[in-house]
């Protein structure tokens, strides 16, 4: 299929993932104009003027994230849901935050349409995570900030790993990896992304 030719072209090669993205149709998380564009390798614009990221870069976050079937994963920007349900394939249970009450709404209901019932749905500040349900496994952020927020760093579980775009603006952004050891953080770039500012506090729909 062209769609995993061009992930794996594009360093996904990670089997798991590669199948995940396979059993998890772009296209039933875009809608409108855009929906006849979901398998080519570019964002496309979803309702609150946020984005659905490119599925390369979906994959490469992914893969990088290393989630397996035990782990806890909390996802900060649920958008058009497409990430945390190729997160719920891999993992034993997902947790995704919108501060966009209308993009969970939309989402729960695509999770409902694929049967994913291990994605627990909620509108929040992603930017302070959700202590009540930390430590987690795995921490995947979707949208950029200046630095790795520190509530974020405080609820990934030693041994952990968090990935994460940041930058100071839209220009220059990159990819983050975080694995928290016993004593503290290791950081690794990955490489150059562009993705919508972090954003605290809740939308107004």
């Amino acid at each position: 299929m062209q769609f995993l030719f061009a992930l794996r072209s594009r360093g996904v090669t990670d089997k798991r993932v590669l199948e995940a993205m396979e059993r998890i149709d772009r296209r039933r998380f875009v809608t409108g104009l855009f929906s006849d564009r979901a398998y080519e390798d570019m964002p496309l614009p979803i309702s609150c003027g946020q984005t659905i990221s490119q599925p390369s870069v979906v994959g490469l976050m992914t893969q990088a994230l290393e989630v397996d079937a035990r782990h806890k994963v909390l996802e900060v920007g649920t958008g058009s849901g497409y990430q945390a349900a190729i997160l719920s394939l891999l993992a034993r249970r997902v947790y995704t935050v919108d501060r966009h009450k209308r993009l969970v709404r939309a989402a729960e209901a695509l999770f409902r349409e694929h049967d994913l019932v291990n994605i627990t749905a909620l509108v929040a500040d992603g930017s302070f995570g959700l202590p009540e349900q930390a430590p987690f496994d795995r921490i995947l952020v979707t949208a950029a900030a200046e630095d790795p927020p520190g509530p974020l760093l405080a609820q990934l579980r030693e041994g952990g790993i968090m990935v994460l775009p940041v930058g100071q603006s839209d220009a220059v952004q990159a990819l983050i990896r975080v694995v928290r050891t016993r004593e503290g953080f290791d950081y690794e770039e990955l490489r150059a992304v562009r993705f919508v500012p972090l954003v605290g506090g809740l939308g107004e729909d």
